[in-house]
C-alpha cells in the first residue's frame, strides 16, 4: 500500500482535508518544546521566573503560546479553523534548559496536534525573543509532539 500525503488532492495539490464524514470526538494532544539559554541566562531566573527590561518571560510566553494556539489556522495554511475548549501552557527549568509543556483540547472531527505544537513554538520564540539582549547564545533545541488521543489514531511519545 503507498502512504498518501493528507494535504494534496489526487492531482498532488495542496488541498484541505475533508473532515465532513468524520465524527467529532473528543481529541487532545500535548507537545513540547525545548530552549537552552545556557548558564549566564539561567543564573537570572529568580523564584521560578526570568525577568528582563520586557518583562516576565515566563508568563509572557505562556500567554504568547496561548495565543498562538488559538491563531494556528491563519499561520498554516491548510489547517482547519477550531474553538479550542483548552489550552494549558508549562514552563520549567532544567540544568540550562528551559521546557515548555503544552497541551490542547477539543470535541470536532479533527484533531488538534498542530495548536499544542504552535503553542510550543511560540511560547519558545517569545522566550528567544524577550532574552536575546542578555545573550544570542540561545538555542530552541526540540520542538516535538509528545501525546495524541482521539480521532482515527493515538500516539504516545516514549519520555527518554
Amino acid at each position: 500500500m503507498k502512504a498518501k500525503l493528507t494535504h494534496t488532492n489526487d492531482s498532488g495539490n495542496p488541498s484541505m482535508v475533508d473532515v465532513s464524514g468524520k465524527n467529532a470526538t473528543k481529541r487532545m494532544a500535548k507537545a513540547r518544546a525545548v530552549v537552552n539559554v545556557g548558564g549566564e541566562i539561567m543564573a537570572l531566573i529568580k523564584d521560578q521566573e526570568l525577568m528582563t527590561k520586557k518583562g516576565p518571560v515566563f508568563q509572557t510566553a505562556i500567554i504568547a503560546g496561548v495565543m498562538g494556539a488559538k491563531q494556528t489556522s491563519t499561520l498554516i495554511p491548510l489547517c482547519h479553523p477550531i474553538g479550542l475548549e483548552d489550552c494549558q501552557v508549562v514552563i520549567q527549568t532544567s540544568g540550562n534548559k528551559i521546557v515548555i509543556d503544552t497541551s490542547a483540547t477539543i470535541t470536532s472531527k479533527t484533531g488538534v496536534e498542530m495548536e499544542a505544537l504552535t503553542a510550543a513554538s511560540v511560547a519558545a520564540l517569545t522566550i528567544y525573543d524577550m532574552c536575546k539582549a542578555l545573550s544570542h547564545d540561545i538555542v530552541i533545541e526540540e520542538i516535538k509532539l509528545m501525546e495524541k488521543t482521539g480521532g482515527k489514531s493515538d500516539f504516545k511519545r516514549d519520555e527518554i
